[in-house]
C-alpha cells in the first residue's frame, strides 16, 4: 500500500501543525476535448453525456441538449415533431476520442448507449421509454420505438450490467405521473442479448418500489435526514422532498461478499440519494423469481444487514449527486465517478451567487474512487474540476478504453449559464487507470 504522507509530515498532523506540501494535486485528465458546444450557452444546455466502446474499438457517445432556445433548432431528420422535446445526438470516434463524427439525433433524452448482440443501441425516454437501433456500430440508425404507452418515465444515462445472456439497465419511473423524487419508483430492465430489443415483448420489467411508499419518516430520526425542511431553505434555494433517483445496478459475484447470491439472481440497485446532505447513496436489491439466473418475473426489494435491520442509506462519495458505477473484471474492483462536496456545511443564505442551488449542490469537481465491496471506497483521484462553481464537470458517464478511463462530463466554461445548465460536452481521458490501486 501507497503511503499518503511521509513520517515528519504525520508528525506535524500530530502535534497539530498543517503540512506545506510544494506538490498540489493534479487532476488525472483535466486535458479534455470538446465533443459539443452549445450554440447558444444563454438558451441552449447541454445534458445526459454517456460513452460506450466497441470490440472494434470506436467510441459511441450520446447527449442531449434543454433550455429554451432548443424549439429553434433544425428538426433532427427523418424525426418528425422533434424540436418540441429535448433533442438528443449520437456522435462516435475512431481515433480514441481526438475527434468526433456527428451521427444522428433522435427525439428523446437521458439515453444510455448500449450493445446487445451484433446491435448498439440507444434506449432513453420522452416521458414513455424509446429506444433505437443500428446494426453498423452506429452509421445508420431505426427510427426510435416506443416501449411503453402513456408513462412517464426518467433516468439520466446509466451503467449496465451483463449476466445470463442478458444486458440489465435501470430506469425510473414517476408513478403519480408528475415530477418528484419521492414518487419515483427504480425499474430494473432485462432484456436478452439476442433478441431485437427495440421490441417491448423482448424485455422484462420488475416490480416497482416507490420511495414515499417505502421510506417511513419515523426511521430516519437518528440520520439527519432530511438536512433542511422541505421548502425554501433561503431566497430561490428551495428544498424537494427526500428521494431516490439516477439508478445504477451492479452484481456481487465475490463469494464473500454478505451480499453475495450463489444463485446468480440477485441484482442491487444503487441510487442517488437526495437528502439535503452529502456521503449516501441509497441502495435495494432485484431478485429473479426463475428456475435459472435470466429468467422470470423481477422483485424489487429492501435489502437487509446481517442483523435482519433494512438498510436503505449506505456510504457513497459523491452520493448527494448522479454518480456512475463500473466494474472492471481485470481487477475485479467497482470504480465510482463522481462529483466532490467541500463545504456542504455552509449556510444557505452565505452562499456565493454562482453556486448552484443548496450547499450540497456542488458541481465543479469530478472524482474517481474504487472498492472491492460498494461501501469501502478508497480516492484515487480528481480526474477534472472547473475553474470556477459555475464551470462545472458533473453528471459524467464512462468506459474502460484498454488500460483507460474514458469519461464524457456534462460540462462549463465562462460562458455557462450555472453549474446546473452547461454549455459543454467533454471527453476526457484517465490512462492507466489501474496504476491507481493501492
Amino acid at each position: 500500500m501507497r503511503k499518503a504522507v511521509h513520517s515528519g509530515a504525520l508528525m506535524l498532523f500530530v502535534c497539530g501543525i498543517v503540512p506545506v506540501f510544494s506538490q498540489t494535486i493534479r487532476p488525472l485528465a483535466q486535458e479534455h476535448v470538446v465533443v459539443y458546444e452549445s450554440p447558444d450557452p444563454s438558451r441552449i444546455y447541454c445534458y445526459t453525456p454517456a460513452v460506450t466502446r466497441l470490440d472494434t474499438g470506436r467510441l459511441v457517445a450520446t447527449l442531449d441538449l434543454g433550455g429554451p432556445g432548443v424549439q429553434d433548432l433544425p428538426e433532427p431528420k427523418g424525426q418528425r415533431g422533434a424540436k418540441e422535446i429535448v433533442q438528443g445526438k449520437v456522435f462516435t470516434s475512431d481515433d480514441r476520442g481526438r475527434t468526433w463524427t456527428h451521427r444522428a439525433d433522435f427525439p428523446f433524452f437521458h439515453a444510455t448507449p448500449f450493445v446487445a448482440g451484433k446491435s448498439l443501441y440507444v434506449l432513453g425516454q420522452a416521458r414513455d421509454l424509446r429506444i433505437m437501433r443500428s446494426d453498423d456500430n452506429g452509421v445508420t440508425w431505426s427510427p426510435a420505438s416506443k416501449l411503453t404507452d402513456g408513462q412517464f418515465w426518467t433516468g439520466h444515462a446509466h451503467n449496465t450490467c451483463y449476466a445470463n445472456g442478458c444486458v440489465y439497465i435501470a430506469m425510473e419511473r414517476y408513478t403519480r405521473g408528475r415530477f418528484g423524487w419521492h414518487e419515483i419508483a427504480p425499474v430494473l430492465l432485462r432484456g436478452r442479448v439476442t433478441a431485437d430489443l427495440t421490441r417491448t415483448e423482448n424485455w422484462t420489467f420488475a416490480s416497482e418500489l416507490v420511495f414515499n411508499q417505502t421510506v417511513k419518516k419515523e426511521d430516519l430520526d437518528f440520520i439527519g435526514i432530511p438536512f433542511f425542511n422541505t421548502g425554501q431553505v433561503a431566497p430561490r434555494r428551495p428544498m424537494a422532498p427526500i428521494g431516490w433517483l439516477e439508478t445504477n445496478v451492479v452484481r456481487f459475484s465475490d463469494p464473500d461478499h454478505q451480499w453475495h447470491d450463489p444463485q446468480g439472481k440477485t441484482f442491487h440497485l444503487w441510487m442517488r440519494a437526495h437528502t439535503g446532505g452529502t456521503g449516501y447513496a441509497c441502495i435495494a436489491k432485484v431478485v429473479e423469481q426463475g428456475k435459472t439466473p435470466g429468467t422470470g418475473a423481477m422483485t424489487t426489494m429492501l435489502e437487509k444487514v446481517p442483523s435482519g435491520k433494512n438498510v436503505l442509506y449506505v456510504p457513497c462519495p459523491g452520493g448527494q449527486m448522479k454518480f456512475f458505477v463500473l466494474h472492471d473484471e481485470v481487477t475485479k474492483f467497482y470504480w465510482l465517478l463522481s462529483t466532490q462536496a467541500t463545504d456542504s456545511m455552509m449556510k444557505p443564505d452565505r452562499l456565493p451567487a454562482d453556486r448552484f442551488n443548496l450547499p450540497n449542490n456542488e458541481r465543479q469537481r469530478l472524482q474517481l474512487h474504487f472498492s472491492k465491496n460498494m461501501i469501502d471506497w478508497c480516492f484515487a483521484g480528481i480526474v477534472a474540476m472547473g475553474d470556477s462553481q459555475q464551470q462545472a464537470r458533473h453528471y459524467a458517464g464512462m468506459a474502460i478504453d484498454g488500460d483507460d478511463l474514458v469519461v464524457l462530463s456534462r460540462s462549463g466554461d465562462a460562458r455557462a449559464k450555472s453549474a446546473h445548465d452547461g454549455n459543454l460536452i467533454t471527453f476526457h481521458r484517465v490512462k492507466n487507470f489501474r496504476s491507481l490501486v493501492y
